[in-house]
């Protein structure tokens, strides 16, 4: 099978009922494969090699996922993917070199889903797209509003809001939070919080969760630097309270108590 014009959906008998996966990656020999696999479970693809030109296509395809490779001209999948964020909170695989751990790093913190390292098979890249909406699915099952105090979850939209006003979050910062939100008052252990949200992701860790917590702070807290809502668990992981003046919560795992702090 040739290379599809770039950016163009390729042309196939399958059916194809799963939506459309758009690959920005600077490298056709791996996307070339990689569509062919995503296409026999059912996916539709675009292919780019073009950092603006699937800046363009976004609009156009509403795309389920987004592939971006690091490198991708001219400016980047690290930055691409903070433009994507920017406006919408579709999940993004990042794509990289062995050698480019800071890239993979910096992406991560700044909420990619998961990442590969080039080379890779096609039928890699198919298993964690299908891992990564797998996850994503899985919060969007409950369709109940949450008001925690000042904030207000809508996962019929995805829509986060503070005191009205809405609030720009990264896929993963949403699904964190909604997480949280489903189990208020209850300390939940950072191993526990990275099941549940970056379910079987490559890059997960424990350290991932503080620099979301962080990030989720910044953008839902009066004062991050104090928070109210979003809570450390010391030695142990975080709480969702959604009384300000909680400042200590019996742990339903085991009844022993918790102590509850500000800060990571």
């Amino acid at each position: 099978m040739g290379v599809a014009e770039a950016g163009a959906p390729r042309a196939t008998g399958r059916r194809l009922e799963r939506g459309a996966i758009l690959m920005a990656v600077d490298e056709p020999s791996l996307t070339e494969a990689a569509a062919e696999q995503l296409e026999d479970v059912g996916f539709s693809t675009r292919t780019v090699t073009d950092g603006h030109e699937a800046l363009r296509l976004l609009g156009e395809a509403s795309p389920r996922l987004v592939v971006l490779g690091v490198s991708t001209p001219p400016i980047g999948g690290v930055e691409l993917m903070r433009r994507i964020h920017a406006s919408r909170r579709t999940p993004v695989i990042l794509v990289a070199a062995e050698g480019r751990a800071t890239d993979r790093i910096v992406g991560l913190r700044l909420g990619a889903d998961d990442y590969l390292v080039k080379p890779f098979v096609g039928a890699e890249l198919a298993a964690r797209v299908e891992a990564v909406l797998r996850r994503r699915a899985a919060f969007e099952r409950r369709s109940a509003a949450l008001s925690i105090g000042r904030v207000k979850i809508d996962p019929a939209d995805e829509r986060v809001t503070l005191d009205g006003a809405e609030v720009r979050l990264t896929a993963l910062e949403y699904k964190l939070l909604w997480y949280m939100a489903l189990h208020p008052g209850r300390a939940l252990s950072r191993i526990e919080i990275l099941d549940a949200v970056w379910g079987d992701a490559s890059y997960r860790s424990e350290p991932i969760v503080t620099v979301h917590i962080r990030r989720l702070r910044k953008k839902v807290e009066e004062d991050p630097s104090t928070p109210r809502l979003l809570q450390t668990v010391w030695g142990y992981g975080y709480r969702l309270v959604p009384s300000s003046d909680a400042r200590r919560g019996a742990d339903p795992e085991n009844g022993r108590s918790r102590n509850v702090r500000s800060g990571s």
